[in-house]
C-alpha cells in the first residue's frame, strides 16, 4: 500500500458526504467540471468493479466491501485533485482527505427527494432519522480532524452556487498554504 500525505499533492482531495438525497452527486459533478478535478462516485466504482460482500434484505441493496473499495481507490486519491462522493465516511483512511463537506438538507425537502427516488418504508424513515440526528456529520467529526469537517446547507439551487463558492475559496486557501511550506 502506498503511503503519502497531502504535502505531496498539488490539489486537495475533497470528500462530499451526507444522507442520500442531500445533493452530493450534483455538487460533486458540477465542482469537477468547474474546477478541473476528478469526480469519483464510490457507489459507481463499487458497482462497476462489483465490490460487494453481500446483500442487505432490509434495504434491498448490496453491502459494500469497504476493504476492496479502499484498495481499488488508493491509486486514484494518491495523486490528489479528487472529489469523492459517498453517503458514509468512517471507513476511508484519514490521510486521503484535506477537507470534508457534509451536505445537510431540511427534512421536509429531503423527504420529498427520497420519495421521488422511490424510497419508502424503513429505508425512507431511517434516512430521515439519520438527517434529523446529524448522524453523518457526527460520524465525520469523530473519524477525521474536526477542523477539516464542514456542514453545508443543500436545500435549493441557490445553495449549490453558494457551496461551490465556499469550496473554491477553500481550495485557494489550501493551495496558498502549500506554497508557504
Amino acid at each position: 500500500m502506498a503511503t503519502y500525505s497531502s504535502r505531496n499533492r498539488e490539489s486537495p482531495n475533497i470528500l462530499l458526504t451526507g444522507t442520500p438525497g442531500t445533493g452530493k452527486t450534483t455538487l460533486g459533478q458540477e465542482l469537477a467540471l468547474r474546477l478541473d478535478m476528478q469526480y469519483v462516485n464510490v457507489g459507481d466504482v463499487a458497482k462497476e468493479k462489483e465490490l460487494y460482500e453481500g446483500w442487505d434484505e432490509d434495504y434491498q441493496c448490496p453491502v459494500l466491501d469497504e476493504d476492496r473499495v479502499i484498495d481499488e481507490m488508493e491509486e486514484i486519491v494518491n495523486n490528489g485533485g479528487c472529489i469523492i462522493d459517498y453517503h458514509s465516511c468512517e471507513f476511508f483512511p484519514e490521510r486521503w482527505f484535506d477537507i470534508i463537506f457534509v451536505l445537510r438538507t431540511d427534512n421536509s425537502v429531503l423527504y420529498n427527494r427520497l420519495q421521488q427516488r422511490g424510497y419508502s418504508g424503513r429505508k425512507l424513515q431511517d434516512n430521515i432519522q439519520c438527517e434529523i440526528f446529524q448522524t453523518i456529520l457526527d460520524e465525520a467529526r469523530s473519524s477525521y480532524l474536526p477542523s477539516i469537517v464542514f456542514p453545508l446547507a443543500s436545500n435549493c439551487p441557490d445553495d449549490l452556487e453558494t457551496n461551490i463558492d465556499k469550496i473554491k475559496d477553500y481550495i485557494e486557501r489550501w493551495k496558498a498554504s502549500k506554497e508557504q511550506i
